[in-house]
């Protein structure tokens, strides 16, 4: 014999509470046929008589006294467990944990950050900076940053970004200014390798011409820091996100070439799983993101 489900429970409880089987009907919302076969249904597979019942009163049998004693209470717990985790559809708590690579941490999401957890004061974020890829499903992941990404389930972080060259006026007046990317080759370079090993070729497009060079490295590190202090003591030519040295570039410690070798290029992209319901407090980032980059936009 089938075990009861919460159905017919509910039935039952709706039936002892009210001792009216048509009061009980248009409280859960079933036709009182229903609502009687599923109470004979119960008694049936319990093997027990539950409730003593006329065409004028309900009355419960001792089986039915000491059976709503213990599932009623039991009934409300599940009831509020479901209509707490249906709140959560509305409330964004919990950890977000996203994996992003350096410049985008350090250029996008933390000026985020601050902002983000009083608004969602309810969200702990966990920002991992990794710059190779990673499979963020299997790692454990709500969502990733990267460069380039074109995926179903991605948005834009934040507008055009660029890539600038500079190096000291010191190290200009001792090297001379490179006009073209290939003169980088007779250059000191600071430079960085990525944590699978591979140093990519620096890479220049200008008017849909696009040239890559391979210049000598005077220092090679994934260090922000560290690189421009060697490049405000003037150790090399360094080719770096425009967001770490504009505030340089402007004081004039640093000083920009090639310019026009420089050209925008599309920022990070958020991506994360598809699934049918997204957590909420990986959807309240995503608003929040689209709002900030918005209002960056309008800012510029």
């Amino acid at each position: 014999m089938a075990e009861p489900d919460l159905r017919d429970l509910d039935v039952f409880v709706a039936v002892a509470r009210t001792r009216n089987f048509r009061r009980a009907a248009v409280e859960i919302r079933v036709s009182v046929s229903s609502l009687s076969q599923r109470l004979r249904d119960l008694e049936e597979r319990l093997g027990v008589r539950l409730m003593n019942r006329t065409t004028r009163s309900v009355a419960l049998t001792e089986a039915g006294e000491l059976l709503l004693s213990r599932i009623a209470p039991a009934l409300r717990d599940v009831g509020d467990a479901l209509d707490q985790v249906r709140g959560m559809r509305e409330v964004a708590s919990g950890r977000l944990r996203i994996n992003a690579p350096p410049p985008a941490v350090d250029l996008v999401l933390a000026p985020m950050v601050g902002p983000f957890l009083a608004t969602y004061p309810q969200v702990d974020l966990d920002i991992v900076s990794e710059s190779g890829f990673v499979d963020i499903v299997s790692a454990g992941y709500d969502a990733g940053v990267r460069y380039g990404e074109h995926l179903a389930q991605a948005i834009p972080l934040s507008g055009p970004q660029s890539y600038v060259v500079v190096a000291s006026p010191a190290y200009i007046a001792r090297r001379g200014t490179p006009k073209h990317p290939k003169d980088l080759l007779d250059h000191d370079c600071i430079r960085a390798r990525y944590s699978s090993g591979v140093m990519h070729d620096l890479e220049f497009e200008k008017a849909g011409q696009i040239v890559k060079v391979d210049p000598p490295a005077k220092l090679i590190s994934t260090n922000m820091g560290l690189a421009m202090r060697a490049a405000l003591d003037g150790a090399g030519i360094w080719a770096t996100l425009d967001g770490y040295v504009h505030d340089a570039v402007t004081s004039g410690a640093l000083v920009s070439l090639m310019e026009d070798w420089c050209e925008p290029f599309p920022g990070p992209f958020l991506y994360y799983p598809s699934r049918r319901q997204t957590p909420p407090a990986l959807r309240a980032f995503i608003d929040f993101a689209a709002d900030w980059r918005k209002r960056e936009t309008r800012g510029k």
